[in-house]
């Protein structure tokens, strides 16, 4: 099945149809873009309506309709555990356990995940009773730690020694040393207590390694940044340029095989978000990315945890240069170089939108599809992966 188009890709492709030249048809702005005609059509159509230059259901509009309907149902499960709930824990004098009722509203189809929040239980204890039933010492443990949680929650302010004197007013007596325990295993402190940690501040995540530095004779680090498939080696970048509104921010990652960029984000921001959206642009164009090695500087938006989780998320393999190494980039480096001579300098940028649809225009139509490059054998990067790429596909 194919993916569809990220949706920064679709935006950028209506906004140089909008603004196309006179005489520039919707069949020649498709082509550019590699797109079917009335793919095209489409996304202009759903443009229209959500500009509302057009009637009909916007997607805003079908997304708010699905979530009231989803919205609906678990209010409805809500109530549904409301009443068992009230019934199951007034029945009786006994101690009552949440656990079989939360098993007995999944069997009539209420979902674990609804009945946990609303009685405030941790769905992880439930999963391990229901694989191993609980000893009669980790009950009473569970429920003095219940007690002293309730006494938590409701004096913030209490130590341990406090919280034992509320849970045994509550009917649960046990040792201060026991409190202490289980306080300490909870992380129940006393709001007033003292700080732990210097600042709050959590490290970041650490660097990738180097996968593609080669030492040479003398000892020196080159990179030679190869590969023999599509989606085996990707390099990414960020840069930057200013317009009459300010800075505008290009993220952009080539695979080294075809030297097409397969995947970029443009925003008025420099933040991980910019380089996750470019990630999971490319990602969505290139199908299967799993394994494939993506090689970038140490940049912070690089570095975060935003971007390691979505490298993880797609099964690729993070790869890093040296700190101050530029030219351990350069092959994105000339891409950027291309980029600054052919659209950035040419001319003073008013609106971050006009340098906007004159980058996307240059990377879809010029870059991708006319311009020859030496190293592919003056061919172009989709005239490259379409010859190279078949005789594969028909040996597979």
């Amino acid at each position: 099945m194919t993916k569809p188009y990220p949706k920064e890709f679709r935006d950028d492709v209506v906004r140089v149809a909008r603004n196309r030249e006179p005489g520039v048809g919707l069949e020649q702005i498709a082509k550019d873009f590699g797109v079917h005609f009335t793919t095209l059509y489409d996304w202009m159509k759903k443009a229209d309506i959500a500009d509302g230059e057009r009637p009909g259901t916007t997607e805003i509009q079908s997304a708010e309709l699905r979530e009231a309907k989803r919205r609906i149902k678990t209010l409805e499960q809500e109530v549904e555990v409301l009443r068992r709930a009230a019934a199951y824990f007034s029945q009786a004098h006994l101690p009552k356990m949440s656990y079989p009722l939360v098993r007995d509203l999944a069997d009539d189809g209420i979902p674990v995940t609804v009945t946990c929040r609303v009685l405030k239980i941790a769905r992880q204890p439930y999963y391990r009773w229901l694989a191993n039933p609980v000893t009669t010492a980790e009950l009473d443990q569970a429920y003095r730690a219940n007690a002293l949680l309730d006494a938590h929650r409701d004096d913030p302010e209490f130590g341990y020694r406090f919280l034992v004197d509320e849970a045994r007013d509550a009917g649960m007596p046990m040792a201060e040393r026991t409190a202490w325990r289980i306080c300490r295993d909870n992380g129940w402190w006393s709001a007033f207590g003292k700080k732990r940690g210097k600042n709050g501040k959590k490290p970041g995540p650490p660097v990738h390694d180097d996968l593609w530095a080669v030492v040479d004779d003398n000892g020196r680090t080159r990179h030679a940044f190869t590969a023999s498939a599509p989606n085996e080696l990707w390099i990414g970048d960020i840069t930057e340029h200013w317009t009459g509104e300010g800075k505008l921010y290009v993220c952009a990652f080539k695979d080294v095989f075809s030297n097409r960029i397969v995947g970029y984000s443009i925003d008025s921001r420099m933040t991980s978000r910019l380089a996750v959206t470019a990630l999971n642009n490319a990602a969505a164009r290139r199908g299967d990315v799993s394994g494939c090695v993506v090689h970038t500087d140490r940049g912070s938006q690089f570095r975060s945890r935003r971007f390691v989780h979505a490298l993880n998320r797609h099964s690729m393999v993070g790869s890093m240069g040296r700190v101050g190494a530029a030219g351990h980039n350069a092959a994105m480096e000339s891409f950027f170089s291309l980029l600054q001579k052919n659209v950035l300098n040419r001319r003073i940028w008013a609106t971050r939108e006009d340098l906007r649809i004159a980058v996307v225009t240059w990377i879809e139509r010029t870059y991708h599809r006319r311009r020859r490059q030496d190293a592919l054998g003056r061919l172009t990067p989709i005239e490259y992966e379409t010859i190279m790429t078949t005789p594969a596909s028909q040996a597979a």
